[in-house]
């Protein structure tokens, strides 16, 4: 092992450490206070509820741990988004886990929130898994209500996806472990069974207080809207649950008794760990983002015994396309590789750039995946397409439209880890969030942005010394320099890991070494909807 080796396991290593000690803070939620006057009501949190829900020994993938992070600071942030989210092991089968935390703001919807639970039904609903609700929250949040009650993407789109599921088939459990009020009220009985947890669970379209205001009736929460109420007046709630463990114990009966849906019947055979060392992954990766290194050594200690199979290697070299397997799992690997190699002319081509003859090799590539429906994994560093007269002059605009053409019309599932750069069009043609990857996750050295920031910083500089000496007005070489400064640090914050996934650019900051458990689950997750879609074979040309 070399010092830049060294260096650069360091470096990564100091990163988890940063990732780690946020997500210690987040999964306090609103704090330890806040969580012992849940336990003193005699319930669970929302993360004690999913971790009793599981299957044990099995893994729960986190969605948006990191969504709301450094947002409404104004209204005392909101970690998590104020619901936990992810996809975990039901008996025996993959389900979308929705869980509202009590703890942060009595577990109301913030605008985050809101896009957080449309993620969760959007991985319900292109994987045909059962999505299972456990309802806890106040309502809207009042003081931003105009950011997530009237637009399209808002908190009226959750209902309607209520109602698409239950058309697909698509199994939908509801437990009411605390308030469901208001608007909130109409998700768990728009579900296929609807649980209610007796003396904590309430449902109601207006609380006592309100109903006192609007219409003069004195009555208390409990008779208004409790468990006994809906299971014995109302009938709106199925079942009645003696305390959380009793009601999570019974939805486990219900997802336990479901028939299997078909299987999409992607390949998989017994897996085996990566020949080469994982954890060098940390020392390959280097520090400083502009640093050549071969993304063949992040791809052995990726893939089952280190063993994977390149198409056309010897053209194209800016991606690496091969196919292997992870966790026995058959995928193809589309990679940007980050050194210098040789084109076909002799030249040296940069890093993390793609070529015309790359983006060609890509899109034939994606094709041959979706033939032999094998699910396709971006890795993604890359700094964009290459430009120049010469690029333009040889069709890269045209090459470039293949591969994003090739990769928006895959019926297969794909799954996108972004490793490092993130940059402009190289974000679209590597699969980024627009192109609705199944999953798609980061490590901490990822940076998400239209351009690199020191390319940025100076041609905002650019367009603001333009303003200025349209006023007539001039920078000092300090004033420049301080201005550069300021931008170059205001992009860099933008660019971080945890800005992406504070905003769910980003589904999950993972570990490296977490790469392989991702996309396993990803695939497992994905075999449960059945490819029915035709590939449009006709998009690419010669």
């Amino acid at each position: 092992m070399n010092i830049d080796f060294n260096k650069n396991e360091d470096a990564l290593k100091l990163q988890l450490t940063e990732m780690n000690r946020r997500l210690e803070q987040i999964h306090l939620g609103g704090g330890k206070k806040k969580i012992d006057k849940e336990h003193q009501k005699g319930k669970l949190t929302a993360r004690e509820r999913i971790e009793y829900l599981t299957d044990e020994q099995s893994d729960f993938l986190e969605i948006g741990a990191f969504a709301g992070d450094g947002m409404y600071k104004d209204y005392g942030g909101c970690p998590s988004g104020g619901v936990v989210t992810g996809i975990g092991t039901v008996s025996n089968r993959p389900c979308v886990l929705v869980a509202n935390d009590a703890t942060v703001k009595a577990g109301a919807w913030f605008p985050i929130t809101a896009k957080k639970n449309l993620r969760a039904q959007e991985i319900a609903m292109e994987n045909n898994i059962p999505i299972i609700y456990l309802v806890d929250s106040a309502g809207v949040f009042l003081p931003l209500q105009n950011e997530l009650f009237a637009d399209k993407d808002h908190f009226g789109r959750i209902f309607r996806n209520n109602a698409k599921m239950s058309s697909m088939g698509i199994p939908q459990i509801a437990a009411v472990m605390g308030s469901c009020v208001a608007g909130g009220a109409y998700l768990p009985i728009m579900s296929d069974d609807a649980l209610i947890v007796d003396k904590t669970g309430s449902i109601f379209l207006a609380g006592s207080y309100l109903v006192k205001a609007a219409i003069g009736e004195d009555i208390d929460n409990e008779t208004l809207g409790g468990a006994t109420s809906h299971c014995e007046i109302s009938g709106v709630t199925d079942y009645k649950a003696e305390n959380d463990e009793a009601c999570l114990d019974h939805i486990r009966s219900i997802i336990g008794k479901m028939g299997h849906s078909t299987q999409a019947g992607f390949n998989r055979i017994a897996s085996k760990k990566p020949k080469e060392k994982q954890e060098e992954i940390y020392g390959i990766l280097p520090k400083e983002r502009e640093q050549p290194y071969k993304v063949r050594d992040i791809i052995a200690r990726l893939v089952d015994h280190s063993e994977f199979e390149e198409y056309k290697k010897d053209f194209g070299k800016s991606i690496i396309c091969a196919f292997a397997r992870i966790d026995g799992w058959a995928v193809g690997i589309v990679a940007n590789d980050r050194a210098l190699v040789k084109s076909k002319q002799g030249e040296m081509q940069l890093g993390g750039v793609i070529y015309s003859d790359s983006a060609d090799k890509s899109a034939r590539f994606i094709m041959n995946c979706n033939q032999k429906k094998i699910p396709l994994v971006f890795l993604q560093d890359v700094t964009g397409f290459m430009v120049g007269s010469r690029s333009e002059h040889g069709g890269m605009i045209k090459d470039g439209a293949k591969m994003v053409s090739a990769m928006a019309n895959s019926v297969v599932p794909k799954f996108t880890i972004i490793t490092g750069n993130s940059y402009g069009a190289g974000n679209y043609a590597m699969c980024g969030k627009a192109f609705d990857p199944r999953l798609i996750v980061a490590w901490p050295s990822a940076q998400i942005a239209v351009m690199g920031g020191r390319q940025a910083a100076k041609v905002l500089l650019q367009i603001e010394k333009a303003k200025r000496k349209a006023k007539g007005e001039t920078l000092s070489e300090k004033k420049e320099a301080e201005l550069l400064k300021s931008i170059t640090e205001k992009y860099k914050e933008q660019t971080n890991p945890y800005y992406a996934a504070s905003h769910l650019w980003v589904d999950a900051i993972i570990d490296p070494l977490e790469t392989r458990k991702v996309i396993s689950k990803g695939i497992e997750m994905a075999n449960h909807a059945p490819i029915t879609d035709a590939f449009n074979v006709g998009i690419i040309q010669t």
